[in-house]
């Protein structure tokens, strides 16, 4: 797919405090937005940790991997791929991917080859930001899991099956920061493109039983994934800035449902359509899209 670069604002997005001397309709400007997103990635600084803030409920647990978070975001400081202290526990259980595996060995492993796995649950008491990888980092994490997509040393569903748990890992640190960004939108982009290469391979891996299950699962997060990126898009354009692909992403949700007139969450597609505003569905992307949905 041809890549375009988006024009977002550069900037990590959190709530606004309410005041009760402004009007609820009202909306910061753009300029309240303190960049945090270096156009080269570098490394995070070891020696900086900060205690994760809590929600009122410390005892709470969430399933975060999808969009921006509803607790206040943390700063991560984690250098690498995967936080040290949980490639020392995986380590002791022997819980290493193939992928991760120093020199073959199920009880090894480096800073170089361990990539955090995503966790269903995460307890708000015990994130530090040494857990948390920074923006910079999981663009290098995610780049480094993409060159896997290009080995043929093993089969097609075994690379997926990890490539797909390591991005949902991607997703949930960047959730639990509130990074919202061109950046940022752009890593979604290429989840989203991932999914969808996923979504063709996966049927032609005949030798794994559990084909069916992985597909399914992949589609459930392709879905999960455009609907994450379609919420960056939205806080872009209250501000009166739009992204190049977002027409061709909004595209893909459309082909997604060819045969129904509803979309995932039960919704007419046409009220579907109504909501996106005539700007995106007079593209040409969309204009195809729809041609063929009828």
């Amino acid at each position: 797919m041809e890549r375009r670069k988006g024009k977002g604002f550069r900037g990590s997005w959190k709530p606004q405090p309410s005041s009760s001397s402004s009007s609820s309709s009202s909306s910061p400007s753009p300029s309240s937005y303190a960049s945090n997103s270096p156009k080269t990635p570098t490394r995070a600084p070891a020696n900086h940790n900060r205690t994760a803030p809590f929600v009122k409920d410390e005892q709470k647990t969430l399933e975060r991997d999808e969009g921006p978070s509803e607790i206040p975001s943390l700063i991560g400081t984690c250098p690498d791929m995967c936080p040290e202290r949980e490639r020392a526990h995986r380590e002791r259980l022997r819980d290493l991917a193939v992928f991760e595996r120093l020199n073959g060995n199920p009880r090894r492993t480096s800073a170089n080859l361990a990539v955090k796995k995503f966790c269903r649950t995460i307890s708000t008491m015990n994130m530090q930001a040494l857990d948390i990888r920074p923006l910079p980092v999981l663009q290098e994490t995610l780049e480094y899991l993409f060159k896997l997509m290009e080995s043929s040393e093993y089969p097609f569903d075994v690379v997926h099956d990890f490539v797909f748990d390591r991005t949902r890992s991607i997703r949930q640190d960047l959730g639990m920061q509130n990074i919202i960004n061109d950046q940022v939108i752009n890593m979604y982009e290429k989840m989203v493109e991932f999914h969808i290469i996923s979504n063709h391979k996966l049927p032609s891996c005949n030798g794994n039983p559990n084909i069916s299950s992985l597909h399914f699962l992949n589609m459930e997060q392709l879905v999960k994934s455009l609907v994450s990126l379609y919420e960056l898009y939205g806080i872009n354009r209250r501000f009166n800035l739009n992204n190049d692909n977002e027409a061709e992403f909004y595209s893909f949700y459309v082909l997604l449902h060819l045969g129904s007139d509803k979309n995932s969450t039960g919704e007419s597609l046409s009220l579907w359509f109504q909501r996106l505003g005539s700007p995106i569905v007079k593209t040409k992307e969309m204009c195809f899209a729809r041609s063929v949905f009828r």
